[in-house]
C-alpha cells in the first residue's frame, strides 16, 4: 500500500495534489505546529502577470501550538479574498467553473484553521476527481510525541504501508536504509514542467491551482495530476 503524508496548506500548487493522486493512503497532518513563515495558510495566484500572495488571517497566539489548535482571525474577509481573486481571474477561460469551486471553499464559515483547509483540501479533490482515501493523523494509533522519520515510520507501520512517497524536497531528510529496514520502500515525487497560456504573458510558475484551474479544463489538469511526474528512489 502506498503512502504519503503532508502538512495541511491552503490551495497548494499542483503538485500537493499529483501526491494524493499517486498513493492509495494520504494523510495530512493537524498535530503539527503552525509555521509562521511557511505556506500553510497561504500560497499565490497570477495579479497583472505577476505573482501575488493571498493568505488567511488567523489570530495571534502561540507559535507553539498545533495547526488544529489554531483560529481564523476575527476581521479574515472572505467576500475581500474572493473579491481579490475574481479581480484577477474573471477574465481567465474557466473563470466560472472554478469561482464556484472557491466560493463553496473560501465561503466556509468553519473558524478552525485546520478543519477550513482539509474542507479546502477535500472539495478541490472532489472537483478534480480524485477519490484517494485521506486521513488525519490524529486519529491514526501511534506515540504523536515522535518527530520528523520516526513519525514517518511509526505511521507507515500503524497503516501497514510498504511503500512511502514523499514530495522532492524531502530527499535529504530521510534515510533509505531506515524505510528499507521495516520493509518499506522510500520513493519521491518530483512534478513535470506543466506550462499554460496565463493571458498571453509570460509564465509565471508554481503558483496555487486556483491559477491552474482559471487557464485549463478539469480533464487535463487531472491528466496532468495522473500522468505528468517522476518516482524517484532515495539513493542515499
Amino acid at each position: 500500500m502506498k503512502l504519503g503524508i503532508m502538512q495541511p496548506y491552503f490551495m497548494p500548487y499542483i503538485g500537493y495534489y499529483q501526491l494524493i493522486a499517486a498513493v492509495d493512503l494520504f494523510i495530512v497532518y493537524d498535530n503539527i505546529e503552525y509555521t509562521k513563515k511557511g505556506w500553510i495558510n497561504r500560497n499565490r495566484i497570477l495579479v497583472n502577470g505577476k505573482d501575488a500572495v493571498f493568505s488567511i488571517s488567523i489570530k495571534k497566539d502561540s507559535d507553539t501550538l498545533h495547526v488544529v489548535q489554531r483560529e481564523l482571525s476575527n476581521v479574515f474577509n472572505r467576500n475581500k479574498l474572493l473579491s481579490q481573486i475574481k479581480g484577477a481571474y474573471k477574465h481567465a477561460p474557466y473563470f466560472n467553473e472554478t469561482f464556484k469551486l472557491l466560493e463553496r471553499i473560501i465561503g466556509n464559515e468553519e473558524n478552525n484553521l485546520f478543519k477550513y483547509i482539509y474542507y479546502s483540501l477535500v472539495e478541490t479533490c472532489r472537483h478534480l476527481g480524485i477519490d484517494t482515501e485521506i486521513k488525519i493523523s490524529s486519529n491514526i494509533n501511534i506515540n504523536h510525541a515522535l518527530k520528523a522519520q520516526e513519525k514517518v515510520l511509526a505511521i507507515c507501520n500503524a497503516m501497514h504501508s510498504d511503500t512511502y512517497i514523499n514530495a522532492i524536497g524531502g530527499v535529504g531528510i530521510y534515510n533509505k536504509d531506515e524505510f528499507t529496514t521495516k520493509g518499506i520502500a522510500l520513493k519521491f515525487i518530483k512534478t513535470k514542467p506543466f506550462e499554460y497560456t496565463q493571458f498571453g504573458l509570460p509564465f509565471v510558475s508554481c503558483l496555487s491551482i486556483i491559477d491552474v484551474l482559471m487557464f485549463n479544463k478539469v480533464e487535463m489538469v487531472k491528466n496532468h495530476i495522473y500522468t505528468n511526474f517522476q518516482l524517484i528512489e532515495n539513493t542515499a
